[in-house]
């Protein structure tokens, strides 16, 4: 039974999954907008945002958790001495999805999230 159970599996083993978030999410940092399908995309958001807030925060310990997550050094550094001044007054809500047109391969939905 799956009952309560609230991550998306995406179709793939933990290790997997977790590989594909943290380059996705190291891909949204570093170019603010990318295109993937609807459900990766809601995924996404969640792990996106926690980025923003330990960048946020600002602390020794949120900056390691973060440079643990994100692949690129530099760019951690970058969102660290970004985040504070471009997000300080937002509570949340970081990022935007926006539907596109279905995939020609297979149909699958997809969708454009970015950075606000």
């Amino acid at each position: 039974m799956r009952h309560r159970c609230r991550v998306k599996k995406l179709s793939k083993p933990a290790d997997q999954r977790r590989a594909l978030l943290r380059s996705l999410a190291t891909e949204l940092i570093r170019h603010g907008k990318i295109t993937t399908t609807l459900i990766r995309a809601k995924v996404l958001r969640s792990e996106v945002e926690k980025m923003i807030t330990l960048a946020k925060n600002g602390s020794l310990a949120a900056r390691r958790e973060a440079l643990g997550y994100i692949f690129d050094k530099q760019l951690v550094h970058a969102l660290f001495e970004q985040a504070p001044t471009r997000y300080g007054d937002r509570q949340g809500g970081y990022t935007r999805i926006l539907h596109t047109v279905p995939r020609r391969g297979d149909n699958a939905k997809m969708a454009i999230i970015e950075l606000v």
